[in-house]
C-alpha cells in the first residue's frame, strides 16, 4: 500500500470514528428534544388498546388514590390494582376495573409451614373480594427463604398451601398468580427482596406447573425477570401457556419505561400480544419524573402498541 492510499485509509477511518462519537455521545441538543418529549404527552390518550393496561397504585403515593383513579381513566388506562378495596367502589364509578385483588404480601408465605393458616386465611378472603369487583386474578407469593429449610422442602411446602386453596379458587373462577420478585437489589425496599425465595421465574414457572391448575398462573414481572433472569422475550415466548398477568418497570432502578432504562418495551409488549395474552399489563413502576403524571402518560404510550 503506497504512502498516498494508507493516508487516504487513516482518514476516511478517522472520520468514521468521529461521526461514531458524535452520535453516541450525548448533546444538549438531544437532551433538549428528549425534554420537549416528555412536555407533549399532557393530551395523550391510549388509543390502539390491545394491551389491555392497569396501573399498580402503591407505586404512585403519595397521591390520593381518587386523584391517580381519575387520571387512569383521563389517559384511558382499562384498569387499577394495588390499592384499598375501599376505593374499589371508586374505580368502578370511574370505568375502571380491578385488574388483580391484593392477599397476604410477599415476605410472610407459604415457604414457612407456621403461616400456612394466615395465607389461605387471606387468599380465600381476597378470592371473594375478586368475585364481588370482578376482578380476574389474586397475587401470591413464596415468602423469604427460612433458615433450615432446604430449596425442595420449602417448594413441597409452598404447594401444600395453595392446593389448600385452589380448589375454592377453581369454584370462584379466580385466578392465583404467583409473582416472581428479584433478590438482587437492595438499594430500596420495593426495588428489590434480598431473601426473597421465587426469585428464580424458572423455578416460579416449575411450581406452576406442579400445581397442574388453569387457576395457579406467573406473575410474569419483565423488570423482575431482567434483573434475575434476563432473554424476557424468549421466556415469555417459552412460559406463556403459564402467565395469568404481567408487570412492567424499567430497568435498572424500576424507574419510567424511558430512554434511561435498558428494557425495549414495545418489543416486550408485541412479543406478549404474538402469544395471544388478552388479559391485564399493569405499569409498576416508581415515578421518578417531576410529574408522575406524565410519566405514566408516557409509559401508557410506550405500551400502545400497534
Amino acid at each position: 500500500m503506497n504512502s498516498q492510499s494508507s493516508l487516504s485509509r487513516r482518514m476516511l477511518l478517522g472520520g468514521a470514528v468521529a461521526a461514531a462519537a458524535t452520535s453516541a455521545a450525548p448533546s444538549h441538543a438531544a437532551s433538549a428534544v428528549e425534554t420537549n418529549h416528555h412536555d407533549v404527552l399532557d393530551d395523550f390518550t391510549i388509543r390502539n388498546k390491545k394491551i389491555r393496561q392497569s396501573v399498580m397504585g402503591w407505586c404512585f403515593k403519595p397521591m390520593p388514590v381518587p386523584e391517580l383513579i381519575r387520571h387512569c381513566a383521563e389517559i384511558g388506562l382499562e384498569a387499577i390494582e394495588g390499592i384499598s378495596p375501599e376505593f374499589y367502589p371508586e374505580a368502578h364509578k370511574q370505568g375502571l376495573k380491578i385488574s388483580l385483588v391484593s392477599s397476604h404480601g410477599f415476605a410472610k408465605g407459604p415457604v414457612d409451614p407456621a403461616n400456612h393458616a394466615e395465607c389461605i386465611s387471606k387468599l380465600k378472603s381476597s378470592i371473594d373480594k375478586a368475585v364481588e369487583f370482578g376482578a380476574p386474578s389474586v397475587i401470591t407469593f413464596t415468602g423469604m427463604s427460612l433458615h433450615g429449610i432446604i430449596d425442595s422442602t420449602a417448594e413441597k411446602n409452598c404447594l401444600a398451601c395453595w392446593k389448600k386453596v385452589i380448589r375454592y379458587a377453581e369454584e370462584k373462577q379466580i385466578t392465583l398468580v404467583l409473582e416472581h420478585l428479584n433478590s438482587r437489589d437492595d438499594s430500596h425496599p420495593m426495588k428489590g427482596h434480598p431473601g426473597y425465595f421465587g426469585d428464580d421465574v424458572d423455578r416460579c414457572v416449575d411450581l406452576v406447573k406442579r400445581m397442574d391448575s388453569d387457576r395457579f398462573k406467573l406473575l410474569f414481572d419483565v423488570y423482575h425477570v431482567q434483573v434475575m433472569n434476563g432473554d424476557v422475550i424468549r421466556r415469555i415466548r417459552n412460559y406463556h401457556p403459564y402467565i395469568g398477568h404481567y408487570h412492567t418497570a424499567g430497568n435498572p432502578g424500576r424507574g419510567e419505561l424511558d430512554q434511561n432504562q435498558e428494557i425495549n418495551y414495545p418489543a416486550v409488549m408485541r412479543a406478549i400480544l404474538q402469544t395471544g395474552y388478552d388479559l391485564f399489563v399493569a405499569q409498576e413502576f416508581i415515578p421518578t419524573w417531576d410529574d408522575p403524571v406524565r410519566a405514566l402518560r408516557h409509559s401508557a404510550m410506550v405500551c400502545d402498541v400497534t
